[in-house]
């Protein structure tokens, strides 16, 4: 039992000075209305004033959250979304090589094989997340015995490749499982020839650097459009790359020179790829502006305007005209002619200038580039590759640096790498070198992203 203890406290005396305050009269009370609260109220009132029973007021109230629920998945909120990854898996996608992952479907093995390119970061995620929970190794193991991971190191693969955004352009750029081909058009009515034309460059479009693309637009477009779209597709800025065809340095290969030499090999074919691209679309864009039917009906409008317009206002012939006036005619017609051909002489002559002087400042800067990476490359040498002092680097290191710089100058202008070079030099050697490195990898944006860990 608890017991008592009194403790010796004394209080200390009221400091000089201190007086009692006076106590001032409370106010006089007022009365405040109350109202009850919560949710069995609130339903209550709502059944009383809208007079439905409890039945009614359940199926509205039901009703009422569904509603909420759709619009919610309708901003990308990622509540349903159904049957997203759940779908069976087709023998083929199953039984995919993890190995082989450059020739996986990416969005096939992530149920996402409808949507592809037009799926965005919420479908991507929840589609992962169902994936992961049907074929985990350690479900299948629990169900089936199984201790099978090939699909599921797809799935992470899928997974990986999908939401890295330069990893996801380099797929979508080969994307082969998207039909591009093109039907032979000059077989098609007006109205299919339009339609069709509309589903292929709305398809090409997607790789455009420049959106919203232009539609090709309807049967009866005005001239304004239809030189507006073939205007854009005749200087279509395509961000398309072919690096996911690269080939890979043999696997344990650690030769400079090898490795050199296959990057050489991938830019070259990378290069190659994309000509044969641009070409592609503009033969495209050739023929269908040869078998345009718009373009017929434009020119049918102009000429019956010009014939028109010949005819005068009030529909008469114009008067034929005296022969001195023929004569003045056709000599303005030849000055006109004569100055034209003389503007375009000199118009000539100048652009083949301007190549010429094109040609000998790329040359200079080219002689240029390599001093530049020479001078980098001998403060780079001079600061031990940036290691401590004592210490010898491994060969990994110094290969590694010198490929990295090889990529800072493939990378930026000539101008970059020359400011570089400057303010290494002014900088000295050691770390103030290897902060100007780091600032220009940096500055490569997504060029260089994840490419550079020495310069990081």
């Amino acid at each position: 039992m608890a017991s008592i203890v009194q403790l010796p406290l004394t209080l200390s005396s009221a400091p000089s000075g201190y007086s009692k305050p006076s106590a001032s009269k409370p106010s006089s009370p007022t009365q405040l209305p109350l109202y009850p609260a919560g949710p069995s109220f609130i339903s209550a009132a709502r059944r009383q004033i809208l007079q439905r029973s409890f039945e009614e007021d359940d199926k509205h109230v039901l009703a009422a959250k569904a509603k909420e629920d759709a619009a919610k998945e309708d901003k990308g909120d990622g509540l349903s979304y159904p049957g997203l990854g759940e779908e069976e898996e087709p023998s083929h996608v199953l039984n995919q090589d993890p190995k082989e992952w450059k020739k996986q479907d990416h969005y096939a093995v992530l149920g996402l094989g409808h949507l592809r390119y037009k799926a965005h970061d919420e479908h991507i995620r929840v589609a992962h997340r169902r994936k992961v929970l049907r074929h985990h190794p350690d479900k299948k193991a629990a169900q089936h015995g199984a201790n099978d991971d090939s699909f599921f190191k797809c799935i992470q693969k899928a997974h990986e490749t999908l939401t890295h955004s330069e990893k996801r352009k380099q797929f979508d750029s080969v994307d082969w499982n998207i039909e591009d081909e093109v039907p032979d058009l000059k077989s098609l009515s007006p109205e299919e020839f339009v339609a069709t034309c509309n589903k292929i460059f709305a398809r090409e479009g997607r790789f455009s650097k420049v959106q919203p693309v232009p539609e090709f637009g309807s049967l009866d477009a005005p001239k304004k459009e239809v030189e507006g779209f073939y205007d854009f597709f005749y200087n279509f800025d395509s961000w398309r790359s072919f690096e996911w065809h690269d080939k890979e340095v043999n696997e344990g290969s650690d030769n400079r020179d090898d490795k050199r030499f296959t990057e050489k090999k991938n830019k070259s074919e990378r290069t190659r790829r994309k000509k044969e691209d641009n070409t592609r679309l503009r033969v495209l864009v050739d023929d269908v502006l040869a078998l345009d039917p718009r373009i017929k009906r434009i020119k049918a409008e102009e000429k019956a305007a010009r014939d028109a317009k010949k005819k005068g206002v009030n529909g008469t012939a114009n008067k034929p005209l005296s022969a001195a006036e023929k004569k003045a005619a056709e000599d303005k017609k030849k000055k006109e002619e004569a100055e034209k051909k003389e503007a375009e002489k000199k118009a000539l002559e100048a652009s083949k200038g301007d190549r010429e002087a094109a040609k000998k400042a790329k040359e200079a800067a080219r002689k240029n580039l390599k001093k530049w990476k020479k001078a980098i490359s001998t403060v780079i040498t001079s600061s031990n590759y940036f290691q401590p002092a004592g210490t010898s680097p491994s060969p990994a290191i110094i290969e590694k640096q010198l490929a990295e710089l090889d990529l800072l100058v493939e990378i930026l202008e000539p101008e970059d790498i020359k400011d570089l070079k400057e303010k290494i030099e002014k900088a000295g050697n050691g770390e103030p070198a290897k902060a100007a490195l780091v600032e220009k990898a940096k500055a490569t944006g997504e060029k260089g992203e994840g490419k550079f860990t020495e310069f990081a």
